[in-house]
């Protein structure tokens, strides 16, 4: 085991209850009269955490679970109600990124105003303006009011500017959830190599295949407590099964109340001897089998699509696009199948959602969500496996 540069142990963290009014004068009545018993609500309990060098350790769970709160612990902006915190080695924090920026001053302006902030001279800001510009990508608009600008490019401005520090221990919080796709993913290769360069990741994302692609490590905090530890595909898998059954509740509760409306009373999927199935090989067969219930009596249309875990889109078809007519085995009930003769998908986990709309095929009335893993070895890119063959020129 490497040397800690983060250690938690037993942190909570209360903040005083002041929504109301009354909120407000219960909590000062306590203050004045030094009482312990101040109104407040818990946004951590508990939390144990170590940090070695070279670790990159992603931070989950739902909105409002404690994950900021946490990270700003560790950032040392936030001081915890019980609990220790020891820190070794130089904090980065990308926090609320541009956030600090003062709005009346140019982009350039606020390079200069923050780096020197960070502690940077002002040789070395000459030396790395270029870099920061360049990274920020964001044209003429670096010398007009920071004001003016859009919150993705001041999120843009942030992190080029934070990119000019090497600290020992970096902390991200949600960074990777703004900003356009190339940035995001000019983001992520040059965290990768803050990585591969021996830096320590401390990483909070709503992202499953960011903190996959980026953390060894994960921890899952729910209702400010911890609620799982390891390897980050262990606990991401964990995360996603948590909200898949939150999904299936949520939706077995808005199919009751919908009782006697069009709906999908049933989606499965299945290999190829029409067993239940969700784990297959690369070129195995796939078969999905849907029933509707239409009070009418008119075909639906069945729409599906296919994504994987982190939501990027693969394909996607609907049954009126080929002139498909459903089996109708008895009234307002109908049967769909769709087979995948083989599968082109690269391993991973995958998600199947299945959508039911109107007998016009203009309105969405239901909807389900079956996951299923394709297994496997490869060393290609990508989410499909595309035929090819290397040949001499």
């Amino acid at each position: 085991m490497g040397e800690a540069l983060v250690t938690l142990k037993g942190v909570t963290k209360d903040y005083p209850k002041i929504s109301t009014s009354a909120d407000r004068l219960r909590t000062l009545a306590a203050l004045l009269l030094r009482s312990r018993d101040v109104p407040h609500f818990r946004a951590l309990r508990n939390v144990d955490l170590e940090v070695v060098r070279g670790q990159s350790v992603g931070i989950i769970g739902e909105n409002g679970a404690g994950k900021s709160t946490l990270l700003k612990i560790v950032a040392g902006v936030v001081r915890p109600t019980q609990g220790s915190v020891e820190i070794r080695g130089r904090v980065g924090a990308l926090l609320e990124l541009g956030s600090g920026f003062h709005p009346e001053y140019t982009g350039r302006e606020n390079i200069h105003l923050s780096s020197a902030l960070m502690g940077l001279s002002r040789r070395e800001v000459r030396e790395k303006i270029d870099s920061i510009i360049a990274f920020a990508d964001i044209g003429d608009h670096i010398d007009e009011p920071v004001k003016h600008y859009s919150s993705g490019m001041a999120v843009r401005l942030g992190f080029a500017v934070a990119t000019v520090l090497s600290p020992e221990v970096l902390i991200t919080d949600e960074v990777l959830a703004v900003g356009d796709e190339s940035f995001q993913k000019k983001c992520v290769a040059w965290l990768e190599r803050y990585l591969a360069d021996g830096g320590t990741l401390l990483l909070c994302s709503h992202s499953m295949f960011h903190i996959q692609t980026l953390c060894s490590q994960a921890l899952w905090i729910h209702h400010g407590e911890v609620r799982m530890r390891g390897p980050s595909f262990d606990v991401t898998r964990e995360y996603l099964t948590y909200h898949q059954e939150k999904t299936g509740r949520e939706q077995a509760e808005g199919r009751r109340a919908m009782a006697g409306m069009l709906r999908l009373t049933e989606a499965r999927i299945e290999n190829e001897s029409g067993e239940n199935a969700s784990t297959f090989r690369r070129g195995d067969a796939l078969v999905l089998r849907s029933t509707v219930f239409e009070p009418d009596n008119r075909a639906p249309v069945l729409l599906f699509g296919v994504v994987r875990v982190d939501g990027t889109a693969v394909y996607g078809s609907h049954s009126n696009e080929h002139g498909y007519a459903p089996a109708n085995p008895e009234p307002q009930r109908f049967e769909f199948m769709v087979r995948f003769a083989s599968l082109a998908l690269l391993p991973g986990k995958y998600l199947l959602r299945v959508h039911v709309l109107d007998p016009e095929g203009l309105r969405l009335y239901d909807t389900l969500e079956l996951e299923f893993v394709v297994t496997g070895e490869t060393r290609d890119y990508g989410v499909v496996e595309l035929e090819h063959e290397w040949r001499h020129p």
